[in-house]
Order: C-alpha cells, then structure tokens, then sequence
C-alpha cells in the first residue's frame, strides 16, 4: 500500500545529512568529460504509471562538500541510501535536494477505501487524551480521514514502484548533469576570457618596465643635480640599483603568466577542480598585491587594480564550479 500524501507535504522533512566529510569523498565518474561543471541546476521528471504518477525534481547548489538529501514517501524510505550511492557516482560537490512525488488515482467506477481499523484506533487515542484535556478542540471525520493510512489507496506491487522510483531518479539525475554541463562551458569561457584580459595587462607592464626604470633613473639623477652638497658617484649609483630592485617586478610578471597557464590547464581537466581554482585564484590575488605595493608609477598601479578586477571576478565565477 502507497500513502497519497507524500513529500509534498511541507510537514515532511528531509532526511538529515550524513557527514559533510564523507560525502565529498565522491567515487569519479567514468563518463566525467574535460569541461568544468557549475554546482547550481535543476531537474525534473515525471512518468505516468496505470495506476498514477512519479514526480522527481532536484535541485543543486553551491556547497564546500556533496550534501544530499533526501524527501521520499515513508513507504520508500529504503531507497535513500541506493540513491545516495548513485549520486555519488556521478557528483563530487553541491547541495542537493531530491524530492518524489507519488501521486496515486482512483477509476472512475472505484470507491474511496477507508482502513476502519486504523480510523478506529486513532479515534481512540483522541477520545483518551479528551479525558486529559480540559478544553480539547473536537475533532471531526475530516480530521481522521487525513490522518495517515486511513484513507486506502489501490495496491501497488512495492518492488516494481522501487524499480519505477529508480529508473526515474536516473533520468531526472542525468537532466541535471547535463545542465550543469552546460553551465559549466558558459562559466569557463567567462573564466578565459578574463585570463586573456590578465595576459594582456602582464604583457603591458612588461614592456613598459624599462621604460619606467629608465625614467626613474633619470629624475633621480635630476633630483641629485640640484642639490649644492656633492655626492659620491658610486654611492649614487648603488641607490639607483637600490631602486631598480626595488621596482622590479619581472618576478611577479613571471608568475602571473605561470599561474594563468596553470588556471587553464585545471580548467581542461576532468574530474572536480572548483577548489584546485579557488586555490589558484588566491595565488594570482597574491601576485597583483606584491605588482601593486612595488609600483612606482601610476601606470603599473592601474595595471594591478585592473588584475584584482579581472580576479576577483573570476573568483565568483569560480565558486559555482564543481
């Protein structure tokens, strides 16, 4: 026998969530293609049985870990770890929730079956707690008839709505791994086109580097000219190659190409790399400070606050990655 009110009863939680820990420990997916795949998507399946309908919908969203959960009849509640097993199969990250809608119908010529047992029971145990309370509301037929497993529903072989349940769980979770692919390939190319625009502000402060070194030399000559008191020339000197190493910024040039190239190799990896970008992202953000605090100039000043831009826009993008 089915109950007819199922998870869509608001009053119906879900299961809680095993540890976070252990859930993102997910088993890699055979078919997990080189493309990144978003955290966020939708699903929803629904199959038309003879003696009714199975509604899957699930929804997914950002999480450090795999987090999934579950709202299921009670008379399906065996199901929940076959489920959770296949999710893991096929997901590593993401906040899920799944919930199956069992709607059940009668025929036309078919009457609306009531276990009086059950009803007989539940009447019972109101009419004993009556006698406890001083002012107890009175409860009517309606109440008992929503109480449930009152109300009889057709029956239904169990294993073949397991099966059913399954079949259907699959497709639904397909349809969601296809859309968080798809948003996975808008999200990347987002991603490459701000390390395309990284590129170019490396490549610019790189050639203008001796430029600005050269200029800071001379008006450091011009400032020491103007002074009555005479200087060592070599002590001079030492204070424009002081200088010069101070600005140099080849360094930190270097590894802002490095990890930009590194960005986009994760990006064509297979498997999970939300958190190996997060990580990355960090390092470039690392980068564009040490640029920023060695800037002499407001050219390569301008040149690090366009970086932390471009990576803090990344960033965002980056935290929907699975």
């Amino acid at each position: 026998m089915v109950e007819k009110k199922v998870a869509s009863n608001p009053d119906v939680k879900a299961h809680a969530a095993t540890d976070p820990a252990t859930e993102g420990q997910a088993t890699p997916s055979p078919a997990t293609s080189k493309q990144p795949r978003s955290m966020t998507g939708f699903a929803r399946q629904e199959k038309k049985l003879p003696w009714g309908s199975l509604i899957w919908e699930i929804r997914s969203v950002n999480h450090r870990y795999l987090e999934p959960h579950f709202r299921l009849p009670d008379t399906l509640r065996q199901l929940e770890q076959p489920l959770r097993d296949q999710v893991r199969k096929q997901l590593h990250r993401g906040k899920l929730e799944a919930t199956l809608h069992v709607q059940t119908g009668l025929a036309n010529d078919a009457e609306l079956g009531i276990d009086h047992r059950l009803a007989q029971q539940v009447a019972n145990a109101v009419m004993q707690l009556n006698d406890l309370l001083t002012s107890a509301a009175p409860v009517n037929a309606m109440d008992l008839l929503k109480w449930p497993g009152v109300i009889k529903n057709q029956d239904i072989d169990t294993e073949t709505l397991e099966a059913e349940s399954l079949a259907l769980f699959n497709e639904a979770l397909k349809q969601l791994l296809d859309n968080r692919s798809r948003e996975g390939v808008e999200l990347k190319r987002f991603i490459e086109q701000r390390l395309d625009a990284i590129s170019t502000q490396v490549a610019n402060v790189r050639k203008l580097m001796p430029e600005i070194l050269a200029a800071q030399r001379e008006k450091l000559h011009t400032r020491l000219e103007s002074l009555t008191v005479e200087l060592d020339p070599e002590r001079v000197e030492q204070e424009i190659v002081l200088l010069a190493q101070k600005a140099d910024v080849d360094e930190e040039l270097d590894r802002l190409d490095t990890h930009v190239t590194e960005v986009r190799r994760t990006l064509n990896q297979k498997g999970a790399v939300g958190r190996r970008l997060d990580f990355l992202m960090q390092e470039l953000n690392r980068e564009a400070n040490t640029l920023s605090s060695k800037s002499i100039v407001s050219e390569t000043t301008q040149a690090a606050v366009e970086l932390k831009v471009l990576i803090e826009q990344m960033r965002e993008q980056i935290q929907n990655i699975e």
